[in-house]
């Protein structure tokens, strides 16, 4: 006996088999079913960065994708935030604090921490941009960047 649902499915083979071509040896009743998951709504983060900079407001940007460090995320939407060492843990320019958020960033590792020290006017929730990759998952974190014309050649 044939339900309704079948019957769909059925034709939604038909419409796909026109877009899309399969070896023989697919089975289309144990490939398309994949088609038919609903899609996974990505989970996204809100980011929103303070200035100590005179002159500059605070901006947010939201759906913003895990895996990416703050100075990535900065540098992408035009943020001038220093990295002279190219984004490695290398030097403290990309210093930052987090305000909020910390638990959504990887933890502190021994080598940032000791960059952090060489910082200028290193707080406790102070950062590199570099090394705060966001974590699988969605939230908050707001930092604040401190004045960027502390650094020479500004």
């Amino acid at each position: 006996m044939n339900t309704g649902g079948d019957l769909r499915y059925s034709k939604f083979l038909v419409q796909c088999s026109t877009f899309f071509t399969f070896p023989k040896q697919v089975n289309l009743f144990l490939v398309l079913p994949l088609f038919l998951l609903p899609e996974q709504k990505k989970k996204m983060y809100t980011i929103k960065f303070n200035f100590e900079q005179k002159g500059l407001e605070s901006v947010t940007f939201t759906n913003v994708e895990s895996g990416q460090s703050l100075l990535e995320v900065a540098l992408k939407n035009d943020i001038d935030l220093h990295h002279n060492c190219g984004g490695v843990c290398a030097c403290s320019t990309c210093h930052l604090y987090v305000e909020k958020g910390a638990d959504f960033l990887e933890e502190l590792s021994d080598k940032e921490e000791d960059f952090i020290d060489r910082a200028v006017s290193p707080k406790l929730s102070s950062r590199l941009g570099c090394q705060c990759l966001l974590n699988d998952g969605e939230g908050e974190v707001e930092v604040t960047l401190p004045d960027q014309t502390q650094f020479l050649g500004e």
